[in-house]
């Protein structure tokens, strides 16, 4: 027996007046997939938080409360920065271009954005001060100068290391949304 909501074998039904998640621009989409670096490291604090709360639970059973609560405090914490790790990266809706970082998310309206483009520069080898030859996905804004345009995406990050091909890809369709919405340049008035 087939399941049709676990395949794509199933036709779509024209009639319905559900809209398909790619056609909501206003939602914030990442336009790629997290890679594998990103979820490795976030896995790998998710296996150390399920430790550390078994870890409190023993506690809480053998000791006092008040040191199983920091215990279980810990395990939080060590979740929380596992599904930010997860969340940071470039997202994009039809309001603008948000930036997520570990600590820090920036916000660019496309009215703001002059030009997102793919640039040749040393960039840093997944987030550390070493830095090797790459490509970056540079953002250029009205109110910044071009030399100091943020990088948005390399191929040295987490999320495309030794993926050159995904790098692409995701640069591509950042470009595209930048064309798509991003500032035009009023026609000169004669």
């Amino acid at each position: 027996m087939p399941l049709p909501f676990l395949t794509a074998d199933r036709e779509f039904d024209a009639t319905d007046d559900v809209a398909l998640p790619f056609d909501d621009r206003d939602r914030w989409r990442r336009p790629y997939r997290p890679g594998p670096w990103r979820v490795g490291l976030a896995a790998t604090g998710l296996l150390l938080a399920s430790f550390v709360l078994f870890a409190a639970v023993i506690i809480a059973l053998t000791g006092t409360i008040s040191g199983a609560g920091v215990v279980f405090g810990i395990a939080l914490a060590i979740i929380a920065a596992a599904l930010r790790l997860l969340r940071s990266g470039v997202w994009v809706s039809a309001r603008g271009l948000r930036q997520v970082r570990f600590v820090a998310t920036r916000t660019v309206p496309w009215d703001r954005i002059v030009a997102v483009r793919t640039v040749q520069q040393p960039v840093r080898w997944l987030g550390l001060p070493r830095t090797v030859q790459g490509q970056a996905l540079v953002l250029v804004r009205q109110d910044r100068s071009a030399e100091d345009a943020p990088t948005l995406l390399t191929t040295h990050n987490a999320d495309f290391l030794a993926r050159v091909e995904a790098f692409d890809r995701a640069a591509d369709s950042v470009e595209v949304w930048a064309d798509e919405y991003g500032h035009k340049p009023e026609p000169a008035k004669r």
